[in-house]
């Protein structure tokens, strides 16, 4: 028996291919300090819900969210080949917020 269930390695395999995507594909700037932290996904492998690390201000946050709902088709369609299921997941991109500050000892 497998260790992981189907949707844990689909999971995986997507979290791998936005991530290469991001980095060798996709040159967008509002995509340079993003990076995919987690994905998770139903059971019936047709919801993926992307989860994003932004590093930097609430508004670097909202233009990466926008930025990643407007390339959804294209992400999609580049990752889809790669997955090889019968049905590519619909993504959602959800945000894990992290706003770069000093710590207090640099203050």
């Amino acid at each position: 028996m497998k260790p992981y269930t189907r949707a844990e390695r689909i999971s995986m395999k997507i979290q791998q291919a936005i991530t290469e995507l991001l980095t060798k594909k996709i040159s967008d700037p509002r995509f340079e300090m993003a990076t995919v932290s987690r994905v998770k996904m139903t059971t019936d492998l047709r919801l993926a819900s992307v989860y994003v690390t932004v590093f930097g201000g609430e508004e670097r946050i909202a233009d990466t969210l926008a930025g990643f709902k407007n390339s959804k088709g294209f992400i999609k369609k580049q990752i889809a080949p790669q997955l090889g299921l019968k049905y590519m997941p619909e993504l959602r991109f959800f945000t894990t917020i992290h706003l770069i500050r000093p710590p207090e000892w640099m203050r």
